[in-house]
């Protein structure tokens, strides 16, 4: 016959590890931040256009994919110092001119 309290110390345990899931799929990058020691910030001189920077840290994941893709295009690794998210409206408005243009007017 199974015990009570040997139940009941099985649905704490189980409840324990479904909340920390419920943590890890809620805020990864916490979590993630607190499994690992983080790294120390380089500082670096602003752009001058660079709008407010996003306060969200990057993941190790994006980090690997900005990588690949230096190098990648320059055809052979390279050392990432700095990666800042900035938002622009540069991007936006190249891309309406672009439409803009390909429209055939009669």
């Amino acid at each position: 016959m199974v015990k009570i309290d040997q139940v009941f110390e099985e649905l704490q345990a189980k409840i324990a590890a479904l909340e920390a899931r419920l943590r890890e799929l809620e805020h990864p990058q916490k979590v993630a931040a607190a499994a690992s020691p983080a790294l120390p910030p380089v500082p670096a001189a602003a752009p001058a256009q660079a709008t407010a920077a996003v306060s969200e840290p990057i993941s190790e994941e994006l980090m690997l994919v900005i990588a690949a893709a230096v190098a990648a295009y320059l055809g052979e690794r390279a050392h990432i110092r700095v990666v800042r998210l900035v938002s622009s409206h540069n991007w936006a408005q190249q891309g309406r001119v672009s439409i803009q243009a390909s429209h055939q007017l009669a």
